[in-house]
C-alpha cells in the first residue's frame, strides 16, 4: 500500500463566493503518485471553504460564474442568509472579537479595527453544510469519475481575498 500527499494553493476573491475548478490539479497528483488502484481524498483545511463534486456547466453569467454555482449560491442563501450585520448571527461573539484583537497580525483580520470584517458566520455554516472533503476512486492511475464531473474548491468567505490551501491524499497500489 502506497501513500502520496500533496498540497496546492488556490486564490479566492473578495466580495463573492469563489469557486475554483481543481480537477486538473487532482488528476496531476494522481499521475504523480504512481498509484493505479485506490482512493483519492481532496480536503480543505479551512472552516469557511468546501470541496465538492459537480457537473461542469459551460453556461455562465456576465461575471463568468457557472449557472450551477449561481443556483447553489441562491439555494444556500435561502438556507443561510448573508451575514450583513452584527445581529444576523450569534457568531462572532465578544470573546471571539477580543481573541482576534489580541493576535499579532490583527490588522489582517480587523483592518482599522473594523469588527465587521469578521462577519462571515454564513461562510462557516455554508461550509459545514457542503463539507470540507470528497473521496473518489482511483482507477488505472486516473480519477474514477465521468467526463462531465469536476471537483470544485469553494471559499464562501466574501470578506477578503486570500490564498487557500487544498490537500490531496492518495492511498492505494
Amino acid at each position: 500500500m502506497k501513500l502520496h500527499k500533496e498540497e496546492f494553493l488556490v486564490k479566492s476573491e473578495e466580495g463573492k463566493t469563489t469557486y475554483i475548478d481543481i480537477t486538473k490539479e487532482v488528476e496531476a497528483a494522481i499521475k504523480k503518485s504512481g498509484i493505479y488502484e485506490g482512493i483519492v481524498v481532496v480536503i480543505s483545511p479551512h472552516t469557511t471553504c468546501s470541496v465538492f463534486f459537480e457537473e461542469f456547466t459551460p453556461d455562465k453569467d456576465k461575471n463568468g460564474d457557472e449557472f450551477l454555482q449561481i443556483d447553489l449560491n441562491n439555494v444556500l442563501d435561502k438556507i443561510v442568509p448573508p451575514h450583513n450585520n452584527a445581529d444576523t448571527y450569534n457568531y462572532p461573539g465578544e470573546k471571539h472579537y477580543e481573541n482576534v484583537e489580541s493576535w499579532p497580525n490583527v490588522e489582517e483580520y480587523l483592518p482599522d479595527g473594523d469588527r465587521s470584517a469578521l462577519w462571515n458566520g454564513d461562510a462557516h455554516l455554508k461550509s459545514t453544510i457542503i463539507g470540507s472533503s470528497e473521496t473518489f476512486e482511483v482507477v488505472n492511475n486516473q480519477i474514477g469519475v465521468g467526463a462531465t464531473g469536476y471537483i470544485y474548491f469553494a471559499d464562501f468567505d466574501k470578506t477578503r481575498s486570500r490564498e487557500r490551501k487544498c490537500k490531496v491524499v492518495i492511498i492505494g497500489e
